[in-house]
């Protein structure tokens, strides 16, 4: 449709689609509910971005990630397209102008959690809001199946009652058939279209190795491809950062990436992999919302992670240009014991939820029947520390608690500083005429935010500390003053998650775990740890294992370890023959001109050629292969 690579080309500057996001776009356009299944990498946000400026009205985008959800308003904003979030640790006055801002017009799109389309003032501002496309990100979310299962997924649909022409669009980047039946099913879509992109990868190598010392298998491999751009996912900040360290003492360019890091030093380290400063990111999988670097070309699994959802997310951000790169997973003999204690760690006994459950209420001071929908930030250590908690424990607990639909807990992100005058210009300058202390801080916010007075701002307080000449604590002091005057409604900066209760707190006796959330969803994780622990221990071909696990197949790729290792054993790739090979391409020649001078099958040629190109043994130029 000429209309959708209009958009296409003036927000995005593409003249082409990628597969099937035209495809997608245009039923989106044409009014249709759609599933669309693409796997990392495969441009997901264009396909409801595109169609959500096509259509006339509000683009509502329902989603679990704040940290996705922000980059995306940010980067829709500097396309100049009006956007806007509503995010936990926003106050309610932030929330209800928000919620005007959208409903009389002044947004495109607006970005917000499933907790929140479940509030009562949501849902009154939603139905007077002139709505064009409702979008469910990180659908898999909904799916009781699914690795990420969030309850308040399952409330979405109820959207649709209070707009039911209005056209829904379903996103995810991995879903096995199980969670994609469950994600029609849970969403009630209306004759949807689905598309899926094939999850195949051909010029991308799932590798395993057995290795007796991980971190020195890391280096020497390191080494071996020094100036290539690769990433290291570590399952803990502390082996982040104990092989980070190891890596750098060897002499390797190398940068450090997890949750615990505050936003400023995470984002210097994302600019110095995107810029090359730093070729190898060793991170956790918080390094994974953004990443949209073409050239990697290694992904290492130090730990595996626990399922192949989330190993497939990660292995897939090499190679996303088309050429060839290596997802590598070095197993130490005891990891897969480890990936089956986890499942125990996952599931502590339900007495131990109920308890971690009764603590937080009394660590966060709210009363049985108070709560409701209010956001507190979370130390987790401080509260482990005060009641003499395990850390994990706790948290798997708090994640269960989060499933049963008691809690929300956020990731922990930066959020600044935010900001808005709580009265009229008229008293603003009879304030300032009686405190002449705080007129320069006024003013530079009155100049610097044009319509402060109707919406909040997020501010940097280290710039107005430099600009006006004042210390920080200056600043804050005066801010905070400014605040209990009545001048300025403030949504303080946090670096902590936040915890929100999704009802009043309830009595101890009526907390009840749901048997699907915790009985049920027990044996389906070790469901998934089964497809983890047969794809390492795989002696088939690793890519039809990872397709088949999300219902899709292939032939064998040829270029995994699994496949290479039978080429070895077989006629076609014993030593003698790849000798001869070898020895044919010291000199440029073609395919054909192998075909003719080795007694060798075209199929098992392209094959060798094809492991041997992986090895860099050899290489491609010109429509000749050589040995290099």
């Amino acid at each position: 449709m000429q209309k959708s690579r209009d958009i296409l080309k003036k927000y995005w500057g593409f003249d082409h689609f990628r597969p099937l996001q035209e495809e997608i776009s245009d039923a989106v356009i044409n009014g249709h509910d759609v599933l669309a299944l693409l796997p990392t990498g495969g441009g997901k946000s264009v396909c409801f971005q595109v169609p959500g400026l096509a259509r006339e009205g509000l683009t509502l985008v329902i989603s679990p990630l704040i940290a996705l959800m922000q980059d995306q308003v940010d980067q829709l904003e500097k396309r100049g397209v009006r956007a806007k979030s509503i995010v936990s640790g926003m106050s309610y006055r932030e929330i209800d102008l928000t919620l005007d801002n959208a409903r009389f017009g002044g947004l495109d799109f607006l970005y917000t959690s499933p907790e929140r389309v479940q509030s009562k003032l949501f849902k009154e501002r939603f139905q007077l809001m002139n709505i064009g496309l409702i979008v469910v990100d990180e659908a898999h979310c909904i799916s009781e199946w699914g690795h990420d299962f969030r309850p308040s997924f399952l409330a979405i649909k109820e959207l649709r009652i209070l707009q039911p022409a209005v056209p829904m669009i379903a996103l995810t980047a991995t879903a096995t058939s199980t969670v994609r039946k469950d994600i029609l099913e849970q969403l009630e879509l209306r004759k949807p279209q689905v598309f899926e992109a094939s999850f195949n990868r051909s010029n991308l190598s799932y590798e395993c190795y057995a290795s007796t010392n991980k971190s020195k298998d890391i280096i020497d491999f390191c080494k071996t491809v020094t100036g290539q751009t690769g990433i290291v996912y570590c399952q803990t900040r502390k082996s982040v950062k104990d092989l980070a360290q190891l890596l750098h003492a060897h002499g390797l360019s190398v940068g450090v990436y997890h949750g615990g890091m505050n936003k400023d030093d995470r984002s210097k380290m994302m600019s110095a992999w995107i810029s090359d400063k730093a070729k190898i990111m060793v991170a956790t999988n918080a390094f994974g919302m953004g990443i949209d670097k073409p050239d990697v070309r290694f992904v290492l699994h130090f730990e595996f992670p626990s399922s192949l959802e989330a190993y497939f997310q990660e292995a897939g951000r090499a190679g996303r240009d088309g050429k060839a790169s290596r997802a590598i997973t070095y197993l130490a003999k005891d990891d897969i014991q480890k990936l089956e204690d986890q499942i125990s760690q996952q599931f502590p006994p339900i007495d131990q939820i109920k308890l971690t459950y009764r603590a937080l209420c009394s660590f966060l001071k709210i009363a049985i029947g108070s709560g409701k929908d209010e956001t507190y930030p979370f130390d987790l250590k401080s509260f482990c520390s005060t009641f003499s908690l395990d850390v994990s424990t706790t948290f798997n607990s708090l994640k269960l608690l989060e499933m049963n639909g008691e809690i929300t807990l956020s990731e922990a992100i930066h959020q600044p500083t935010k900001i808005r005058f709580a009265i009229g210009n008229t008293a603003l300058y009879d304030f300032q005429v009686h405190h002449e202390v705080f007129r320069p801080l006024i003013s530079m916010l009155s100049r610097s935010y044009p319509g402060i007075f109707d919406q909040y701002f997020a501010i940097d307080e280290k710039i107005f500390s430099q600009r006006l000449k004042l210390t920080y604590p200056q600043i804050e002091k005066q801010l905070k003053d400014l605040e209990k005057y009545g001048i300025l409604d403030v949504t303080w900066k946090t670096d902590m998650p936040t915890i929100t209760f999704i009802h009043e707190r309830l009595p101890d006796d009526y907390l009840n775990l749901q048997p699907e959330i915790y009985v049920q969803r027990k044996e389906y994780a070790e469901k998934r740890l089964s497809a983890a622990r047969n794809f390492l221990q795989a002696n088939t071909c690793r890519t039809t294992e990872v397709l088949h696990y999300f219902g899709q197949t292939s032939e064998d790729c040829g270029i995994c370890d699994v496949c290479r290792s039978k080429m070895l054993h077989e006629s076609h790739a014993t030593y003698f023959t790849t000798k001869k090979i070898l020895n044919f391409l010291k000199e440029p020649r073609t395919e054909q001109e192998c075909l003719s001078e080795i007694e060798i099958s075209k199929e098992n040629l392209i094959k060798t050629l094809k492991t041997l190109h992986l090895e860099e043994k050899i290489s491609y130029v010109n429509g000749k292969f050589q040995v290099k």
